[in-house]
């Protein structure tokens, strides 16, 4: 029996590329995003490609109410969910704390901290059914809080806190818990924190050779592969160029 996983945030970036990552090894794939065109774009690409299922939920994780409906009415054939992979989340803004803007604030922590607990409450009832195990995609930024990232820093030392305090209450239930910490990614990640403005996005990842999702993708494969009895707990990934969450050498 094929296993099935649950990405949220999979229409694009790292959601897309785990999701296809597992697809081309047999999953089922449970995709999850706010994006309803680009979502099932994506869904119907796989399952032509990949000669899998896909269900493709359209909800905002933010959005307490929808999160528990769509994974709490999962047709029985979907329930057994072996992997839940949070992965839905944004910066948005790069601003010194006293010029922040408090709605972008809200948005993070709405959807990087707030949804990952509602998704993974959810899910919560199917996993402990199945002994699975939960990847939180965190980021170098929750490990080390950088110049003009507060807010965003913040989340991912919540994501860095929710995953060690999953692990130890879900012991009892043999469930796994996973956080996977990158540094910079050449996604779309950069384009959003500055709300469309591409000469900013790509000054970022101008000068070296930052990590691609199909990394992140190659590393959530490896820590759900491992034997039975093994946890890969934490796991701070970066380009060679990135030390830290700071410090990047760009050549001239």
């Amino acid at each position: 029996m094929s296993k099935i996983i649950l990405i949220t945030g999979a229409s694009s970036g790292f959601g897309k590329a785990i999701a296809e990552k597992f697809a081309a090894c047999g999953w089922n794939l449970i995709l999850t995003a706010r994006r309803k065109d680009k979502l099932e774009a994506v869904a119907t690409a796989i399952e032509q490609k990949y000669k899998v299922k896909t269900l493709a939920l359209i909800f905002d994780v933010q959005n307490k109410e929808a999160v528990f409906q769509q994974i709490g009415g999962l047709p029985s054939e979907w329930q057994a969910i072996d992997l839940l992979v949070n992965n839905a989340g944004l910066a948005l803004g790069r601003d010194s704390f006293e010029n922040a803007n408090i709605e972008d604030w809200e948005t993070m922590i709405d959807t990087n901290v707030k949804g990952l607990l509602y998704t993974s409450k959810a899910t919560l009832p199917y996993l402990i059914k199945n002994q699975g195990h939960i990847i939180n995609i965190g980021s170098t930024a929750g490990k080390e809080v950088y110049k003009d990232g507060n807010v965003y820093c913040a989340t991912k030392h919540a994501v860095d806190a929710i995953s060690k305090a999953q692990r130890i209450d879900l012991l009892q239930y043999k469930i796994k818990v996973t956080a996977i910490h990158p540094g910079a990614v050449d996604t779309d990640f950069s384009l959003i924190r500055f709300k469309g403005d591409a000469t900013k996005a790509a000054a970022v990842y101008a000068g070296y050779e930052p990590l691609k999702a199909e990394d992140i993708a190659e590393t959530a494969w490896y820590v759900a592969n491992v034997p039975k009895h093994v946890c890969i707990n934490d796991i701070v990934m970066t380009c060679v160029a990135q030390g830290n969450s700071f410090t990047i050498h760009k050549d001239a």
